[in-house]
């Protein structure tokens, strides 16, 4: 029971006790009063009778008698009148039937009022002329005593009612502080910190407010320092000092990340060798701070349209990791780079389309990031040898079906549901056992099994994925895949399925329809959640709705803050593979990166999200991110398996 209850029920007792004593002393003063009022009565009209009906008495004049009694018996107030004249012993009787009107016959039934009786000898000097007896009618005072009652009760009643109204209301008034403090103290046991609370008048509850807001205060200070730490190490490990653009190992964890995964798009290597020039001219000042301009540049002008990764890997070479691009694109965006650094030359007072190359590598099926770095610096050689301003890397790859031909058989597969199914455990980090599985699809296209990182990036070209998000959802429920084991299923959801509006609503009635959402998960990419912050809260929110879970995929990939954490409160994160990879030939940047998934897991623990950690190889380095302490591991020591 609430605080504000139990004081209401408080003084609701004790004014209900008060009233009742006072209604208990009304009805037993009233009907004392009462008692005493028909005796009064009776001995009133006992005496003044007798007095009236004394020299009628002494003369016999029995008419006038009967009149006199007629006179004060009519009127109701007695139930028989007893007169026996003692001369003869003749007796009279005037009797009224006991009727009581307008009462109750419970009421009548307590037997309240006796009968009272009051006889009187009737004499003339020494000589008795006659009895006279009278007996008081009750039905008088259970009238009387039931009108006022009655009227007592609901003067009572309304001051009652009206009293526990005011009461609430000011209760409220008074309470009202300490609702706000439940509500602020849930929103802190959430993690949300939300501006202090202001101090009421009442000097108890003052000290209880100030000491949640400084408590609110203290909890949002530690966790903005554990994203400041974050924040820290990213800026001091993974960005170059100059540019403030990521470095190497940044670049190196991002290549390993973005390879592992479906998809397409290339690497470009610039060497800008007139930074040298200005360095040899005006001083390495000069030189840093035309770096500086032309990382700005490079970040606002660069096609937004194509996904990229800008990052400064030496003193005069910069890469460009393009993540969304097919050929067309790293055209566009390699002539933009181009045209972006010949007017940058010309602003440093140097000739341009010289002292600078190039060379492009596209992606391809299966290469690794060794083999696309290699092919990327063989390009960027050859342009330098042959003094030219750009140079791709090509790979006679035999595309075997056309842009079209793909969305044609894609778009059949998915609407035919085509699926092949695999899943891949998660295990709990402590125990062994298996957390959650993690389903991957393959597609059955002309008679062939495609696996997803040969059509996954045609899905994401013709932008297919929210069908191709349905159709598995779909397939899933159909073949009833999560009741095959206990452990929950993720889903990852594609990019565009997060932004489409008609996708939201058809997965809040799957959800609604499905019996058991409780086991299903859906893992939403970091990248899709910083750039569409705010329709992901709403997708968010209707998978909890629903009653399913979600978590953050490739958390950590992203250079920015980890704010959206305590804003979307995910059931767990999944660490980035750029995060989880020790097996860098560098024992500094291992170490880096322990300590950045640590400060990353710190936050996660502190907003109580579970941490998964990926791209574990072996038992040897499940060894190494043990003392992390995570809640689970994903990876290749556990590889992907049929249903």
């Amino acid at each position: 029971m609430t605080l504000f209850n139990q004081i209401n029920s408080l003084l609701f007792g004790l004014f209900l006790l008060v009233m009742s004593s006072l209604v208990y002393f009304q009805f037993t003063e009233t009907k004392e009063f009462m008692i005493n009022q028909m005796a009064s009565d009776l001995n009133n009209t006992s005496t003044s009778l007798s007095l009236m009906l004394k020299p009628h008495l002494e003369t016999g004049d029995e008419v006038t008698v009967e009149t006199l009694v007629n006179v004060i018996f009519e009127g109701g107030f007695y139930q028989q009148v007893n007169l026996t004249w003692l001369a003869d012993q003749k007796e009279q009787v005037w009797h009224n039937p006991v009727v009581i009107e307008k009462v109750p016959q419970w009421f009548i039934d307590l037997e309240l009022f006796e009968a009272q009786t009051q006889e009187t000898i009737i004499t003339s000097g020494w000589l008795q002329l006659a009895t006279l007896k009278i007996e008081s009618n009750p039905a008088i005072g259970y009238r009387e005593l039931w009108r006022i009652m009655n009227d007592t009760l609901m003067v009572l009643s309304t001051i009652f009612l009206l009293s526990i109204f005011l009461m609430r209301i000011r209760l409220k008034a008074i309470l009202k502080p300490l609702h706000e403090v439940a509500v602020h103290a849930q929103e802190i046991a959430q993690r949300k910190f939300s501006p202090d609370m202001p101090l009421p008048k009442t000097s108890e509850l003052k000290d209880v407010v100030g000491a949640i807001n400084s408590m609110s205060g203290q909890l949002k200070l530690v966790f903005s320092s554990l994203d400041d730490q974050v924040n820290t190490l990213k800026h001091d490990k993974l960005l170059d000092a100059v540019s403030q653009l990521p470095n190497r190992l940044y670049l190196t964890g991002q290549l390993n990340s973005w390879l592992d995964e479906p998809g397409f798009g290339g690497l470009l290597l610039a060497k800008l060798d007139w930074l040298e020039e200005i360095h040899s001219k005006f001083g390495y000042q000069v030189r840093d701070e035309t770096i500086k301009v032309l990382a700005n540049k490079l970040q606002e002008t660069l096609p937004k349209s194509a996904e990229s990764v800008i990052a400064r890997i030496s003193n005069t070479e910069f890469a460009f990791l393009v993540t969304k691009g097919d050929r067309e694109q790293l055209t566009e965006y390699l002539q933009s780079l181009i045209r972006l650094i010949n007017q940058e030359m010309l602003k440093a007072g140097c000739e341009p389309n010289r002292d600078f190359a190039i060379g492009i590598s596209e992606r391809t099926p299966e290469v690794t990031r060794a083999e696309l770095l290699s092919q990327a610096d063989n390009a960027l050689q050859k342009a330098l040898n042959e003094n030219k301003v750009s140079n791709w890397f090509y790979v006679d790859t035999q595309q075997e079906f056309s842009r079209e031909e793909w969305r044609t058989r894609l778009t059949k597969a998915i609407s035919n549901n085509q699926f092949l199914f695999q899943w891949q455990p998660v295990h709990c980090t402590e125990s062994g056992a298996v957390m959650q599985r993690e389903i991957y699809c393959r597609l059955q296209i002309d008679h062939k099994i495609v696996r997803a990182g040969q059509f996954m990036p045609y899905i994401e070209r013709l932008s297919l994925g929210h069908q191709l998000d349905r159709c598995l959802l779909e397939s899933i429920s159909k073949e009833q895949i999560l009741n095959i084991n206990n452990e929950p299923v993720a889903v990852n959801l594609a990019r565009e399925s997060l932004t489409d509006m008609e996708f939201h609503t058809w997965l809040a009635q799957y959800l609604k329809e499905l019996p058991n959402p409780e086991k299903l998960h859906f893992e939403i990419p970091e990248s899709g959640i910083t750039s569409n912050l705010d329709v992901c809260s709403k997708l968010c929110a209707i998978i909890k709705k629903g009653g399913a879970q979600f978590g953050v995929d490739n958390c950590g990939r992203q250079m920015g803050s980890l704010d959206y954490l305590q804003q979307l409160k995910p059931y767990y994160i999944k660490l980035d593979l750029s995060l989880s990879c020790y097996n860098s030939e560098e024992q500094e940047d291992n170490q880096q990166n322990l300590e950045l998934c640590r400060a990353l897991v710190n936050i996660a623990r502190g907003l109580d999200i579970k941490v998964i950690i990926t791209g574990i190889e072996d038992e040897a380095h499940l060894k190494t991110v043990k003392p992390l302490r995570t809640e689970g591991y994903q990876g290749y020591i556990a590889p992907p398996v049929d249903i």
